[in-house]
């Protein structure tokens, strides 16, 4: 009903003279460009930030009207029953949900351009407050229901290649009004390139088609499989195609990209596999060769591997389906018997570790104990260190003898990508200085911020509210406690190189099963100071005193729904971060004392790892860390192997801190509690 009343209140009426209510209310002509057929096929768009790397970019629904908050379309998804409200749309009028039909991609410029409107050109927005009677955008707020609705902000279609180069436009900057006799002008801004969802749709395409043809050449090129007989007995497992748009940094297309994926979900354990677990490197690690770097001067490069999976070797013999479009003429009953890793098997991560490290191993390379993605070759006293991420190499060191012959090897053995020298790495930003090497998220953070709408929010000087303290079971419940999850996830991730966020962002953490309405106004908190703060990061530079050093502390009973005290930790390396920690402890600490001491413990634990980590780089390690606590008792208790009543029950792990103490591993060391570094950790302070 309310789209039927939004749209007779913009059609011509007899009884007003042959003009619509609209115009007659607002005396201006209103603008029906965006008006769509009510019922049809719909694609929305859906942003880079919430979807996987191999999900659809759009969202087949049922277009159901217009939004009376904000301008968009309103459009509902079946299958799931959600409604998501988008300016970025490509609409199938044609054709209905229930047709058998579906939109063409034959090519990306087939494809409707979606109009967000000309901001010279566009009639003023109608009030939805006066036309539809009290509904104002603040109610409708995300921020208020938990319901995220994608704007065009955060909505960064890929563009669409044309033969035809486009004349920039240059625009004044002088502010204009709005011309309401442009108010039915229908302008193109942006061309949605939606990727096929299945092979029927990609096949109609040329382009998508030429992608194909390129990874099955690959595959053969790599003999990933024989074609055999299908075995007696044997259930051979299905593949599918996955369609994907590269794009360089400015959202140019770079390259369509089609991967033949094997449904790993139908193989059977002990049958098809059985190890599947595959290191990865550490942040912490990352970190720390970031901090060698800068301090001796070190260069770092970057390297991908292309199609790293398929270099795999398998150890059980599976067996697949044809590739759809691609069967063989002469025998399309056979099936694959891979003998190469396929993306999408179980095992596919861990066959391909085992083939690089073994590469890097016979080449004379050790792996560290301390993390099994690091591989070291020293002589001479000079170093040469790669570390692996996935298909992503950092090399670094001062070998640059066996640096140089290293990526010539891997590129002779795996078909490699130079990237030059390391700039951008798993979303993180790492700029080389003349101070040192900068390791921050600026990037990251604007796009969290974007894709939120909290780009032009107001900042704010610390993260959370030292007066608010958060409840499970407080305030009103959300409608949709998805976008918490998502904004909860997303900042954890820029907690890599902002520590500063680390103990709010944890709290926010604790109430992912059931956020409330306070818990998503603390997460916009985080985010405004994250506005404020937007260029924080970690700075590492040359410092002649290169030892590690660590405070930890602890927040006695912080939690007040639990009663359990949150425990902080940091380690420098050189007088800039390396590990930091923000936790709530497992179990109630009776005492503050107790609380330190458990925080003092789990220090001890990291930092056992971090001396490890340093002796794998064949840096000095040998000397006694020392950790400063603003706790006499809790150090009084780690230095005195005595009985105590009062901390009896605590248990055995904890105790060892104590170990490393009497060992002279570690020299527990008082501080002021205006001094302990540690303290951000633990609770809200002004960084």
């Amino acid at each position: 009903m309310r789209t039927v009343a939004y749209v007779i209140n913009r059609l011509p009426q007899a009884k007003l003279g042959f003009i619509s209510p609209h115009e007659k209310l607002r005396k201006i002509k209103p603008t029906v460009s965006h008006l769509k057929v009510f019922g049809c096929v719909c694609y929305v768009f859906v942003p880079d930030h919430l979807r996987s790397k191999f999900d659809k970019k759009a969202i087949r629904c049922i277009f159901v009207g217009y939004d009376d908050a904000r301008k968009g379309w309103k459009c509902c998804d079946p299958t799931t029953g959600k409604c998501h409200t988008s300016r970025n749309v490509v609409f199938d009028e044609a054709s209905s949900w229930w047709s058998p039909q579906k939109i063409k991609f034959s090519e990306p410029r087939d494809l409707e351009e979606v109009s967000e409107g000309n901001k010279e050109c566009e009639a003023p927005a109608p009030d939805p407050s006066k036309e539809r009677g009290g509904s104002t955008s603040k109610d409708k707020s995300p921020w208020k229901t938990g319901v995220h609705q994608f704007t065009s902000e955060e909505l960064r279609p890929s563009q669409i290649e044309d033969d035809e180069s486009v004349q920039e436009i240059r625009r004044s900057t002088r502010q204009r009004q709005h011309n309401p006799r442009y108010a039915n002008t229908a302008l193109v801004d942006e061309s949605i390139l939606i990727e096929p969802v299945n092979y029927e749709e990609a096949a109609r395409s040329p382009r998508w088609k030429k992608a194909m043809e390129e990874e099955i050449e690959a595959l053969n090129k790599n003999q990933t499989w024989d074609l055999v007989p299908k075995p007696k007995d044997v259930k051979s497992i299905s593949c599918k195609w996955v369609y994907k748009v590269k794009t360089r940094p400015d959202n140019s297309i770079e390259r369509y990209k089609a991967i033949l994926v094997a449904r790993g979900f139908s193989q059977q354990y002990g049958l098809d596999y059985e190890e599947t677990f595959s290191p990865v490197a550490k942040i912490m690690t990352v970190r720390v060769l970031l901090a060698l770097a800068a301090n001796k001067s070190w260069k770092l490069w970057q390297m991908d591997v292309k199609n790293a999976f398929l270099h795999g070797e398998l150890d059980k013999d599976i067996y697949m389906e044809q590739p759809r479009g691609f069967e063989s003429k002469s025998h399309p009953e056979h099936v694959c018997k891979l003998k190469k890793a396929l993306y999408g098997l179980k095992q596919a991560p861990r066959a391909w570790y085992g083939k690089i490290g073994e590469f890097l191993i016979q080449s004379g390379f050790t792996v560290a104990p301390s993390d099994s993605s690091l591989f070291v070759k020293e002589n001479q006293g000079k170093l040469a260190i790669v570390l692996v991420y996935v298909d992503g190499l950092i090399i670094t060191g001062d070998y640059y003898e066996e640096i140089e012959r290293t990526r010539k090897n891997l590129s002779i053995r795996f078909h490699m990508k130079e990237l030059g020298e390391l700039k951008h790495f798993l979303g993180l930003e790492v700029e080389h200085m003349k101070e040192g090497i900068f390791f921050g998220q600026q990037k990251y953070a604007k796009d969290l911020l974007q894709g939120y709408g909290m780009l032009d929010c107001k900042p704010i000087s610390t993260p959370m509210d030292p007066n608010i303290k958060l409840q499970i079971d407080e305030g009103k419940d959300l409608e949709d406690t998805t976008m918490y999850r998502q904004l909860v996830g997303s900042l954890i991730y820029l907690t890599l190189s902002r520590p500063d966020i680390t103990y709010a962002v944890g709290v926010a953490s604790r109430y992912m099963s059931n956020p409330k309405k306070p818990h998503l106004d603390a997460v916009r908190r985080i985010l405004r100071y994250v506005k404020g703060t937007i260029n924080f990061g970690i700075l590492y530079k040359k410092v002649k005193e290169y030892q590690m050093i660590g405070y930890c502390n602890a927040d006695y009973a912080g939690d007040h729904g639990t009663r359990r005290s949150t425990i902080g930790y940091i380690f420098s390396l050189g007088s800039r971060t390396i590990s930091w920690c923000s936790k709530r402890q497992p179990t109630v600490s009776l005492s503050s004392t107790e609380a330190e001491y458990r925080s003092a413990a789990s220090a001890a634990q990291d930092s056992t790892w971090l001396k490890q980590l340093m002796e794998d780089l064949h840096q000095p390690a040998d000397y006694q860390i020392r950790l400063f606590c603003d706790n006499l008792s809790a150090i009084r208790l780690a230095e005195n192997s005595v009985f105590y009543a009062r901390t009896k029950h605590i248990e055995v792990h904890y105790h060892y801190i104590r170990e490393k103490v009497l060992q002279g591993e570690i020299k527990l060391i008082s501080t002021k509690t205006d001094e302990q570094v540690a303290d951000i950790f633990t609770k809200s302070r002004r960084v």
